[in-house]
């Protein structure tokens, strides 16, 4: 079986690029070029005939990602699967499954059952855990066994993997030399790979071994997603040489691996000062050729927990506004708990209103949503404005919760609404597009 890529640099449109097109108002032909280009990656599996096809990358609608997942104090199989369900019902793209404690197939097998969205997991999680139980030290995992699971998990219907590839001596080295860190680290994944490899005195292979692990990924046409396994955890961690160390390795591997024909993505940081966002996301654009970047966040602030969903929400405007292609949702239990449903429900919100609102910068010529919100709030046409609206549920139930005694106003001003008088006074001069269909 050809991947996407490759079919795309052999001039065919397949009907994953048809649908991507469809879906974003584009040409078949473009979506075509920009995969062969690896400027974009369809996120799907062959064997899930019921899982949406989801297109990642520049010149697109940045996509949403909710994360869900058990751990050792907390393992319902159930639950995953209801807050599975609540990522998909409230508007997200993609999800991640991130298991890390109790039977993590059956997890895993049971949110791909369920849910019609890509599904995407980090291997290394499930790797140590089982290490971990057979020998009670995660740092004897044998990496024969890990490219078994990484296979057997995408036997499954994984669509796309967090790898962490980038990893190496060198960019431990660089942890060594600096002194270490403020925020420590942060990836669980990418931490216990640095003590694997400190413990074993070994490289990483996923790394030396990344010819075998893009072989997997091509075999089911899967995205490699290069995991930012030493990505900052506090602001001024930012960009540190630890960091940039393996965001250059990555950038090097996300172009070694298309031109092994893998669809591939770059993953970021992770917490960075507002002011340092539109830099990091113009080195992972240029150094990879362009790859479609994932954010994690990002968080502009290491003080917000309670509410590090809305800290989340600020860089993830600004990182959709200069050109993140994939941000992975933050809920308010983040750095505290782990998330229940309420909280996903609530991370996927706000991220999909923050993607939002870059894209409006992004993409100048995609505001016709916030016209017509506009025209409708203007003429007072509640059913109008409240169809329009991103989250017509909890506006009108706010609404409903605070009735005007006038049904045209709300209770905000009551009789000294702004927008009947003003439209009182100007509605004779209205004209062109600021003609709404009421009048």
């Amino acid at each position: 079986m050809k991947t996407q890529i490759e079919l795309a640099r052999e001039g065919v449109v397949t009907p994953q690029m048809e649908i991507v097109a469809r879906n974003e108002n584009s040409e078949p032909g473009d979506i075509r070029r920009q995969v062969a280009l690896g400027e974009v990656v369809i996120a799907h599996h062959p064997q899930r005939k019921h899982q949406r096809v989801v297109g990642i990358g520049s010149g697109l609608r940045t996509k949403v990602n909710g994360s869900i997942g058990t751990s050792s104090d907390i393992c319902d199989i159930d639950l995953e699967v209801k807050k599975a369900r609540a990522v998909q019902e409230e508007g997200a793209d993609t999800l991640m499954e991130l298991s890390a404690g109790g039977d993590l197939d059956a997890v895993r097998r049971a949110v791909l059952a369920d849910c019609d969205l890509p599904v995407g997991n980090v291997p290394l999680y499930q790797a140590f855990c089982e290490a971990a139980r057979k020998y009670r030290n995660p740092n004897k995992l044998d990496p024969e066994y890990l490219f078994e699971l990484i296979e057997r998990q995408l036997a499954d219907g994984i669509s796309f993997m967090a790898i962490h590839c980038g990893i190496n001596q060198f960019s431990i080295e660089r942890l060594k030399k600096q002194g270490f860190r403020y925020g420590g680290l942060v990836s669980k994944g990418g931490t216990f790979m640095v003590s694997w490899m400190e413990y074993n005195q070994k490289e990483n292979p996923l790394y030396e071994q990344f010819d075998r692990v893009c072989a997997l990924m091509k075999k089911y046409d899967a995205v490699l997603s290069l995991g930012n396994g030493i990505r900052a955890g506090a602001i001024h961690d930012s960009h540190d040489r630890a960091q940039m160390a393996e965001m250059i390795i990555n950038c090097e591997l996300a172009e070694l691996g298309r031109e092994m024909g893998c669809q591939m993505m770059v993953e970021g940081p992770g917490h960075v000062p507002l002011d340092e966002i539109a830099g990091n996301i113009m080195l992972e654009k240029r150094m990879s050729g362009n790859a479609p970047y994932y954010v994690l966040g990002p968080l502009p602030a290491d003080c917000g927990a309670g509410y590090d969903h809305v800290t989340a929400a600020i860089g993830a405007a600004n990182a959709a506004r200069h050109g993140a292609d994939l941000i992975c949702y933050i809920t308010p239990a983040e750095h505290l708990a782990l998330p229940n449903e309420a909280d996903v429900r609530e991370g996927v919100r706000i991220t999909r209103l923050a993607v939002h609102i870059g894209d409006v910068a992004k993409y100048p010529k995609r505001r016709e949503q916030e016209k017509q919100v506009s025209l409708a709030r203007r003429d007072t046409r509640w059913e109008d404005q409240l169809r329009l609206l991103m989250f017509p549920d909890r506006a009108e139930e706010i609404r409903k919760s605070r009735s005007p005694e006038n049904e045209k106003t709300c209770t905000m001003c009551g009789n000294f609404c702004a927008m009947e008088r003003g439209l009182s006074l100007f509605e004779k001069d209205i004209r062109g597009d600021k003609i709404s269909l009421s009048l």
